[in-house]
């Protein structure tokens, strides 16, 4: 009997697919040799991460003074980059766990992506925060262990030390939380693999899965378990990040908004980062009828309400500075928007706040080109918000004679272009060895829109 589509919700996965096609569909990209665009794409991603590899050996055999950094502009793009990474990283958990507890369905097709996104994410974010010690071979001292060094401690009042809690806890939740998704799909290669290394390799990571009802019984409790304990994570984060600014009286830093406005902010440029890659691979995996039109416009709607609120928080920030009396805070916001560097300003608001205001349209949602343009364009905005708190607020200090211009070396150019070569290369061999759609949870949602000729849905 043929499936009738109900007239009141659109089906979440197109086509009409069985359980065994949807099996099919995705394991197909992993078993089938890569395409010579995942060869070049692998490659390019590759070539960048050795460059970033490069820079990264100049500067720990020469010193931070490669960089361009100056009495005055004491963080620059290394920070930049810590919070830009640890901010993409946050569409992960978003889409998987609090959107799993608020029961959206439509995350199926992409949470598992941007798990792995998170992952990579937190991974690149990581380097900077060692390379911005100088000797990160001496970076297993913010461990808070008894040690032979007298009376040495780490200084819990460090904002060095608040990262590196930050970073640790919230990979290890990731991680955890997206290999315990891989499971059910883990025992489903290994049931399909011939006898040998693949197989071999399943079978020790599917943890001998089994397909039984109390394996699944435990398994989601599990899950659920995780997804509680990953939620709170999306806010404590970044707001720990935002302290590293927030506690400092710097003008420009010191104010209570960015704990929120930073949580706000790491989730739309999360967000789309995720649907920057997964237009990518919709198209490149011909997963077209698991990641839908539909799909992207509800992360559109997503991207647009973050956009409306860090806007507000650019003007919040302003009024704020207005509203205080203090001279110093509103010189730190007039230069960001109409001093010597008051042009990274202007990017970041037009990426940030005008561009995404085109997701009204409906229309324009469901324009897949523009859509991704529109996402690359916040991607760049969100890299220059983070610029603009970190080099605008410190090269013009309360003293004329301590203003600085600062402009980055080719090595720091070097180390942002390999974060993201390794971003992309752990991205690529995930798409290749990783079903890249959770399928086990996208088989739980082929009935939704699907109705019986006579029946309801």
């Amino acid at each position: 009997m043929a499936t009738v589509y109900s007239v009141l919700r659109r089906p979440l996965i197109e086509g009409d697919k069985s359980l065994s096609r949807v099996t099919e569909d995705v394991c197909a990209s992993m078993e089938r040799k890569p395409s010579a665009l995942w060869w070049g794409a692998f490659l390019a991603a590759l070539t960048a991460l050795l460059a970033g590899v490069a820079a990264v050996y100049h500067l720990l055999t020469t010193g931070i003074g490669t960089w361009g950094l100056n009495r005055t502009v004491g963080w620059a793009f290394d920070i930049t980059n810590f919070v830009f990474w640890i901010g993409i990283g946050h569409a992960g958990t978003l889409i998987s766990a609090i959107l799993f507890l608020f029961r959206q369905s439509w995350r199926t097709s992409v949470n598992r992506s941007a798990e792995a996104m998170t992952i990579f994410a937190v991974m690149c974010a990581g380097i900077f925060p060692l390379i911005h010690m100088g000797r990160p071979w001496l970076a297993f001292w913010m461990f808070p262990y008894p040690n032979s060094r007298g009376s040495l401690w780490i200084n819990f009042r460090s904002p060095l030390v608040w990262d590196f809690f930050a970073i640790s806890t919230y990979f290890t939740i990731s991680l955890v939380f997206w290999y315990m998704g891989l499971l059910p799909d883990l025992a489903t290669i290994r049931d399909r693999a011939r006898p040998g290394f693949r197989r071999s390799i399943t079978s020790f990571f599917c943890l001998g899965w089994d397909g039984s009802y109390r394996t699944w019984l435990h398994y989601e409790t599990v899950y659920k378990l995780l997804a509680g304990l990953a939620t709170p994570l999306v806010v404590s984060v970044h707001t720990i990040v935002s302290w590293d600014f927030a506690t400092s009286v710097i003008p420009g830093w010191h104010t209570t908004i960015l704990p929120p406005y930073f949580v706000a902010g790491a989730i739309f440029s999360g967000m789309s980062m995720v649907l920057t890659l997964m237009l990518v691979v919709r198209k490149a995996m011909r997963l077209e009828q698991y990641i839908t039109v539909d799909h992207v416009d509800k992360m559109c709607k997503l991207i647009l309400v973050t956009s409306m609120m860090v806007g507000l928080a650019y003007l919040t920030e302003f009024f704020t500075a207005a509203y205080s009396g203090n001279r110093y805070e509103r010189f730190a916001f007039i230069n960001r928007a109409l001093g010597p560097m008051g042009w990274s300003y202007w990017v970041m608001v037009v990426c940030n706040v005008l561009a995404p205001q085109m997701f009204w349209s409906k229309r324009l949602r469901g324009n897949l080109a523009l859509v991704f343009a529109i996402t690359v364009f916040v991607n760049i905005g969100m890299w220059f918000e983070r610029f603009v708190i970190v080099v605008t607020s410190l090269h013009r200090d309360y003293l004329p004679s301590s203003w600085s211009s600062y402009a980055p070396t080719s090595i720091e150019i070097a180390t942002l272009i390999g974060s993201f070569g390794l971003f992309f290369s752990c991205f690529l061999l995930f798409c290749r060895y990783i079903p890249v759609i959770a399928i086990s949870e996208v088989k739980g949602v082929l009935s939704y829109g699907r109705s019986r000729p006579g029946g309801r849905s």
